[in-house]
């Protein structure tokens, strides 16, 4: 008798998503007991940068309509537009001066950061980046680190609040933020901006002060979003688990005393970009790494959900400082997106919010030419789209995701299920294959590239399986990537999605007596449709 035959005697296989048996994948054709509750909408969504905000979307004379081309494309397979997080370190650097004739003023000081400013002045038309991307909603982040103890701080944030409850007005907001990863405030290394006594008391008190200064300021501007259905806050923005301040006393003190936080927003990144031993295939291009990467976020989110408040990771991305150049940038990354998101909401995470800025090593677009860097549509923004088309419409299907437990930490699969039928299976196959040589020259690899044929049980029905591919060259390929044969480049239609023709389509595998069939190359991932 096969074990698969066993566990069903034995009247337990409901309870498992996978058996491994020597080649065969055995995946539930229903809801399994570890499948995720459904996912919400815009689970695919952004952070951006506070400073580099209006790169992105541009202002109300110049829209940056390529940014808003790829919002439409996710917004298109997963049924909303992304929500876009405004904020990360430079938030907590922005004060305001009400005669910049102009969006923000920053100057970078190489001390602390090469990568964004750390002396910021916003002005007016800041905020008219707000008005750039019809149908999108944004959380805003008011400045903490300088508005909590500092005079000027605390002018910006009084002289802010009704300026951007006026550009998010008519249901643009999701919810406010205050505060952008304070349990580094004490500890920063771009410059501490609290002493060593820094502690959760004191943090609450500040964070408590400010919050309801913005209530007060809404009240006399923009009275319609003092509601409770309008007003909230995603906090606490912790940049982890285990830093300066704790999470779990921090709520256990009073943070939520006012019942106004509506996402409990956490940070992580899977590791920095200079750390020694980062490399694509055992940081990024596995599944192991992955996993220990949020399982303190998901110890966190267990010990908070007697809260009932749902847990997002509102800031996340490969490596910290801003990525890593050929790792974070590359077609592997892409891979870790699509592996590390899919993981995210098999376990319960309830939206994952990427973070970007102009220039950075791993956004998913660069949104204007700059001196490093030349306009376009980056790696990582296909596993973006990869994601989104496995989740499908989340605004209107009933979708929930379960891990495929494989053996090897180099594959990884999940499973979607559409009200409680099996709908798609993804895999990933994560063995690094570099298309040049060492991933280091202009010398394409001798090496063929070697494939792995894959094998899933799902019922005894016999029918035809549509295939997906997302696809490059290789593990190091920074351009040439393509989702089911699509492009998003800048150069070809600004962003918008463009079937190529040298790339195969239209693929499809026989499903006979419940098994199908598939080949996966290295250093690529595939999606199965099953049905309609």
């Amino acid at each position: 008798m096969t074990k698969s035959l066993m566990l069903a005697a034995l009247g337990i296989t409901a309870q498992l998503i996978s058996i491994v048996n020597g080649a065969l994948i055995i995946v539930n054709t229903t809801t399994p007991t570890n499948a995720s509750a459904v996912i919400p909408e815009a689970f695919v969504s952004y952070s951006i940068e506070f400073a580099f905000f209006p790169d992105f979307a541009g202002n109300s004379t110049f829209p940056n309509t390529f940014s808003d081309n790829l919002l439409n494309n996710l917004g298109a397979l997963q049924g909303t537009k992304p929500y876009i997080r405004v904020g990360g370190n430079t938030q907590d650097y922005a004060l305001y001066n009400a005669s910049l004739s102009f969006a923000i003023n920053g100057t970078i000081n190489p001390a602390r950061s090469t990568d964004y400013p750390t002396t910021v002045f916003i002005g007016p038309s800041f905020f008219e980046s707000y008005s750039t991307w019809p149908n999108t909603k944004y959380s805003h982040g008011f400045n903490l680190g300088l508005g909590g103890n500092n005079s000027i701080g605390w002018e910006t944030l009084l002289d802010t609040v009704p300026l951007a409850c006026k550009a998010l007005e008519g249901g643009k907001l999701l919810w406010w933020e205050y505060g952008n990863e304070p349990d580094l405030y004490s500890t920063s290394s771009q410059g501490p901006v609290r002493p060593p006594t820094w502690d959760e008391l004191t943090y609450i008190s500040q964070w408590l002060n400010g919050t309801r200064a913005v209530k007060n300021q809404l009240a006399e501007t923009c009275p319609d979003m003092t509601s409770d259905t309008e007003y909230g806050y995603l906090a606490p923005s912790f940049a982890g688990t285990n830093n300066h301040l704790k999470p779990i006393t921090t709520w256990n003190n009073g943070l939520d005393v006012d019942n106004d936080i509506k996402l409990i927003s956490s940070h992580n990144y899977i590791g920095g970009a200079t750390q020694p031993g980062v490399s694509l295939q055992h940081t990024l291009m596995n599944h192991t790494s992955t996993v220990l990467s949020i399982a303190s976020q998901l110890s966190l989110a267990s010990q908070l959900s007697s809260t009932e408040i749902p847990f997002i990771l509102g800031e996340t991305n490969s490596l910290y400082n801003e990525g890593a150049p050929g790792l974070s940038n590359s077609f592997g990354a892409a891979l870790w997106v699509v592996d590390f998101n899919l993981y995210c909401a098999a376990t319960g995470i309830h939206r994952v919010h990427m973070h970007q800025g102009t220039d950075y090593r791993y956004a998913s677009w660069q949104p204007l030419k700059t001196e490093k860097t030349s306009i376009g549509t980056k790696s990582p923004y296909y596993g973006n789209i990869a994601v989104a088309a496995f989740l499908g419409n989340l605004s209107t299907d009933n979708v929930q995701i379960a891990n495929i437990q494989l053996e090897n930490e180099l594959e990884a699969a999940y499973a979607a299920y559409v009200d409680g039928n099996l709908k798609k299976i993804a895999l990933i196959n994560m063995h690094a294959y570099n298309y040049t040589v060492n991933g280091t020259t202009d010398i394409p690899n001798p090496i063929a590239r070697p494939s792995t044929e894959y094998q899933f049980s799902v019922g005894n029905e016999n029918g035809t399986v549509c295939i997906q591919r997302l696809y490059a060259n290789g593990s190091d390929a920074i351009t040439g990537v393509t989702w089911d044969g699509w492009s998003y480049n800048w150069e070809l239609d600004e962003g918008r999605p463009v079937r190529l023709t040298n790339v195969t389509i239209g693929e499809t595998a026989t499903l006979s007596d419940g098994v199908v069939t598939v080949q996966v190359e290295d250093s690529s991932a595939v999606v199965l449709n099953f049905g309609t």
